[in-house]
């Protein structure tokens, strides 16, 4: 059975109204028993991830790294199949993979500046603009994609689920209106980017800080807060810059080409 997205007249709000009429989520989307099923373990799957980390590390485990390397992978997987079992039409498809190449090719073009990425920024307009899953798929294919180019290895998936999870994230402020105030925009860009330090940080003490104590994991996060910071300022420069231009683009993508809906 088949019904309207209603957070797709929120996402309307966010740009500049003289463009096309038509929203890219104004749309049907299908609703199967297993996409159903898929949505609702969506939030308990991202938040699983942090709470296995907390969890392994207060009791020292010695499995801590593998075991919530797999939570994160699994997270991952099924933030991708409940993309896939939503049956996204052309016209979500086609931005989401587009945007998510374009993140991808912004954090090579700014690999000589450490920490200085539109990653963030781009799930963000994505997760707003096409969707909560859309900004998963955009910031974990990003991360994915570049990583051809960075190299792969155990910190992959770590990337791919924290810069999905910001994506998200933003879908989600954006569905409630939040996003509709510079302020609360912009400071999610740059909160944004001390949660995705915040992960890849715990990846690095629970996976190569021995012997696992609390200074040892202060000295790690606080040797790291620098870059984090930096990257949240990026973060916010950049959603300053493509907030609206991009936002507005998506929409006139879809109305100039009449790109079609797939059930």
């Amino acid at each position: 059975m088949a019904k309207k997205d209603t957070n797709c007249l929120k996402r309307d709000t966010f740009f500049e109204k003289n463009g096309p009429n038509e929203s890219v989520c104004a749309q049907l989307s299908l609703d199967t028993p297993i996409s159903r099923i898929l949505a609702a373990f969506e939030v308990p799957a991202l938040l699983a991830v942090p709470l296995v980390m907390v969890a392994t590390a207060a009791v020292g485990l010695d499995v801590t790294a593998g075991l919530t390397l797999l939570v994160a992978v699994l997270a991952v997987g099924l933030l991708f199949a409940s993309f896939e079992a939503s049956r996204p039409p052309l016209r979500q498809l086609m931005p989401t993979a587009v945007l998510g190449a374009t993140a991808a090719a912004g954090r090579v073009l700014f690999a000589p500046i450490p920490d200085v990425k539109p990653v963030s920024a781009i799930a963000i307009v994505a997760g707003a603009a096409l969707g909560r899953r859309s900004g998963f798929v955009v910031g974990a294919v990003a991360a994915l994609v570049s990583n051809f180019f960075f190299g792969q290895g155990s910190w992959t998936p770590w990337q791919m689920y924290a810069w999905g999870l910001v994506g998200y994230l933003g879908g989600v402020l954006a569905d409630r209106g939040a996003l509709e105030r510079r302020g609360v925009l912009y400071g999610w860009g740059f909160v944004s980017a001390l949660m995705y330090g915040a992960i890849l940080n715990g990846y690095y003490v629970l996976g190569f800080v021995r012997p696992l104590t609390w200074p040892a994991i202060v000295a790690a996060y606080a040797a790291g807060a620098p870059l984090d910071v930096v990257h949240g300022i990026a973060t916010a420069g950049f959603l300053a810059v493509i907030w609206q231009p991009w936002g507005r683009s998506i929409r006139r993508v879809v109305a100039k080409y009449d790109l079609s809906t797939r059930g």
